[in-house]
Formats: structure tokens, sequence, C-alpha cells
């Protein structure tokens, strides 16, 4: 694990002195210690209490603007800051009305859907100039912060993703020392191509940190690039922050980064939360023990290649995450939900839904529908998960409820999962129809039910449950439905 330095006692105290006394004092600031001046002067304008941040009552989950909330949402790309305004600002709205307050964001610039822009001035000879910006790059990611931020909608940035620096993405890459006018191959080490899968870990880009191979060619612009990011992120307080996409990389990487980002929004008198994705779909391997044995540094956890499992697998593996993090609960978030019909990896759109649900049920704090084809994105499909979801959180709150693996008899794997509210209500997930016993002895009622269609978004009953030791529960219908039982008004 890298050592990670952080700001001196006497740099805080500094700034918060100035922050305390004038605009002037803390310009001063900017230049003494280090800073990036618009991370700084964004800062002052930011409270912390009402940012992203877990929520103390049970860190499992997140509150925001001083309340718990559950994250949940889907869109139709992973990077929508790249997206000019007159398509991002109809998807977000579309979001926000299905009750959707959760989009992940990949700082990725690959050209793959033709409106896409590098981060980097390009000269009139075609090359670029990695010490200049092309400040339409950062309006497009200042639009969409501001956007979400008015709408709720936390972000999730990706601050590297491996896909964007290898095979066809790298040849035409600024970073690519062939069209820059920064460095030659020579001096940064890299080459003009890497047709390997990033998978194979081949691309230098990812050794640079002064852990690992200490390129400071080449570092210096990656470090210049994230002070940039944290300019503007740092003005918002619904930013979350992963620090790659599913890599399998050297842990050194991603660890000085998580320490570096933590250290200069720390100068800047804000806490921000951190996290890495590691590739494993076995949330029990070494790889994921380094975020999951790692709270000092990593604050919340993702598991979204969970979602490369199916059916009860996938529901025990996350539960054995959850019972692993007891000791020091942090958030766990799932910001890729796979699963659509004809993808590449051969799930359907019911295995989608199916793995969201089990996460709501199961304790996620955040989870969300991947981008077509792999997800379900914002589909109609997807916008009815999300109106349920809320339906559901006007009869109980999802932080409220607690996943449990027994009470639950003449079940077959997969065909139902119980969470409950002790004492005010209890759910139970059927995942395409079924028919269950609800053991009630040690849940007294007297009971109401209503059942929730998760595929049309509709809310029946409630009807009242006779008192007995047990309740038989059939649903209504094929598809994701719940069972939903609410203490009757005015009982204990």
């Amino acid at each position: 694990m890298a050592t990670l330095v952080f700001h001196l006692p006497w740099e805080r105290g500094m700034l918060n002195s100035m922050r305390r006394h004038s605009s002037k004092a803390l310009a001063a600031a900017v230049g003494l210690l280090g800073l990036d001046a618009t991370a700084v002067a964004a800062a002052a304008t930011v409270d912390d209490a009402d940012a992203i941040r877990p929520w103390p009552a049970n860190p499992f989950y997140w509150q925001y603007r001083g309340q718990p909330v559950f994250l949940a949402g889907g869109t139709d790309d992973d990077n929508l800051f790249q997206w000019p305004n007159e398509k991002l600002i109809p998807q977000l709205d579309l979001l926000a009305a299905c009750g959707g307050n959760y989009v992940r964001n990949t700082m990725s610039d690959r050209q793959d859907k033709g409106f896409e822009l590098y981060p980097f001035a390009r000269r009139t000879d075609g090359r670029y100039d990695l010490d200049q910006w092309n400040d339409a790059y950062w309006d497009r990611f200042e639009t969409f912060l501001t956007e979400t931020e008015k709408r709720g909608i936390i972000v999730q940035i990706e601050v590297w993703d491996r896909f964007d620096y290898s095979t066809g993405n790298w040849p035409p890459h600024p970073y690519n020392p062939k069209n820059n006018v920064n460095y030659t191959a020579e001096e940064s080490g890299l080459a003009a191509e890497y047709p390997d899968h990033p998978g194979r870990n081949r691309q230098p880009f990812f050794f640079t940190v002064p852990t690992l191979r200490n390129n400071e060619t080449v570092f210096n612009y990656q470090r210049r690039f994230v002070d940039k990011m944290l300019g503007h992120a740092l003005a918002h307080g619904n930013v979350l922050y992963c620090m790659d996409n599913e890599t399998n990389g050297d842990p050194k990487w991603g660890a000085w980064w998580a320490g570096y980002l933590k250290q200069q929004a720390a100068k800047a008198g804000r806490t921000i939360f951190v996290t890495e994705m590691w590739d494993n779909w076995d949330l029990k391997s070494d790889e994921h023990r380094r975020t999951f044995d790692h709270p000092e540094l990593y604050d919340f956890v993702d598991v979204s290649q969970n979602n490369h499992q199916k059916g009860q697998v996938h529901w025990d593996n996350f539960q054995w995450v959850r019972r692993y993090l007891a000791k020091r609960p942090r958030p766990i978030n799932t910001v890729k939900t796979y699963g659509a019909d004809g993808n590449k990896f051969g799930h359907t759109d019911q295995d989608g839904l199916e793995r969201v649900w089990r996460h709501v049920l199961g304790g996620a704090a955040a989870v969300r529908f991947h981008r077509p084809d792999s997800g379900l994105g914002l589909s109609p499909k997807a916008q009815a998960a999300l109106r349920s979801i809320r339906l559901l959180e006007e009869l109980v709150k999802v932080w409220e409820l607690q996943p449990r693996e027994a009470g639950l008899t003449e079940r077959e794997a997969n065909e139902a999962y119980l969470a409950e509210a002790p004492g005010r209500a209890v759910v139970v997930c059927f995942t395409n129809g079924g028919k269950v016993k609800l053991d009630l002895k040690d849940r007294p009622g007297p009971w109401r039910l209503h059942w929730l269609d998760t595929g049309k978004a509709f809310l029946s009953g409630p009807v009242a449950v006779p008192p007995a030791p047990e309740l038989e529960l059939a649903a209504p219908g094929q598809g994701i439905r719940l069972a939903i039982l609410t203490r009757a008004q005015n009982q204990p």
C-alpha cells in the first residue's frame, strides 16, 4: 500500500483562519500552499454538511443535504458530461422524473459517438499541447455538474478508464507521444500502440505514480489533469470519486491517486469520499480486499462486478460483503448493473432487473442500470424499476430495511428474498412469480399487505392480514413483484 502524505496541521489551520477573515487572505493561500485556485475558491462556497457523505446513523447508506438517501439511477451512457446540452438535459430530466438520483461519469474521452472532446487544446498542425486546455471539454464538465446538482443527482466519477488508453482508442489520444508536442516516445516511455486488452496491464500509463515507476514526464500531465478536474468538482457537493473502471492493475496506482485526491480536497477545506472498482467477478477475492480492508483510504466500496453473477450466488456474495464490512460499515455502491437482452455477456433484461432488486433489498447504498447494450440504461423497463423503488419508499425507506437469510419456507433458490424493518415493515421480493410462506411468529401483527408490480410501477392494496403464525404469499403474476407488509395504523 502506498504511503500517503496529507496536508500538515499548520496548513489546515492557516487555511481555515484565512477563510474566516477575507477572500483576499484566502487567495493569498493559493500560492503559499500550492493549491488549485479554482478549487480553493469553490470550496469556500460549499457547505460540507450538505454534501454527499455516509449517513452517521447507518454508515451502510448515504446522506445528502443532511438527510439519508438511497441512490438509484440508469443512464444511456457512462460519460454524460460529454453529451451536448440538447442531449444531456432531457436525459437528466427523464431520470429525475422517474425518481432517479444517481449517475456514473467516467472522465472518458474516447471518440465512439462522434461528439466527444479531448481535454487538451489541438494546434493548427493537428497535434495536441498538453499544457493548454480545450475549454469546451471543461465547460461541458462544469455544465454537467451544475445540472445534476440542480436536480439532486449524485455523480460517481471514475477518474481513469483503462479502455481509453489501449486498443483502438490509444492511437488518436493526446497522451500518445506521436500526437502531442510535449514529449517523445523515448522521453515518456509510451509506445504508439497498445493493441492488447487493457486487462493485460501492458500500458505504462498506469505505472507512472511515484510509488511505482515515478515517470515524471507523463505523471506531471496526469496530475495536472486531476487538479483541473478537482478545480471543477470540488465546487459541487454531489460528487463521489472512484479511481478506475474495473481495474486489475497494481493497487499502488489507485491508492496513490486516492490519497492525492483526498489530500488536495483537504487542502481546499473539503472532505471527499473515494473508492476503487476491481475487475474480479468474485467478491471474495484478494483483489476486492484491497478496498474492503482499507477503510482509512477507501470510504466506500463499489462491487459492480458482482453483477456478472446470477441468481442466488449474486445475493449470497453480496451478503458476504455486508458481513465482512460489518465491523466498519461503509456504503456499498453498484454503479454498473449488467443485464439486457442480446448483450455480449449473454445476460437478459430479467437478469438486470433481478440484480437491481436483489441489491436494493440486500443492503446496497446505490444501484444503477448500466448503459445499453450491456444494461437497461434509462429504458422503459429501467424507468419502471426506478419509479417502483420510490413507491416502495412511500411505505418503508430502503435504509430501514435489513436483509434476512431466514424467515421464508417452501422457497426455491432465487425464488424470493426477504428484508424487514423490525416491527414496522416486511418486504418479500419475488423474482419471477412463485409462492412461499412467511414466518410471522416473531413478527406479531396486525399487518396490511400491499403488492408492488415493478414492471408497471403500480402499488395495490392494502388488504388486512389475518392473525396467523405464518402467511402464504403467492405472487399475483410473473415478473418482479414485491409483497410489502406494513404495521396496521394505531398499533404499537
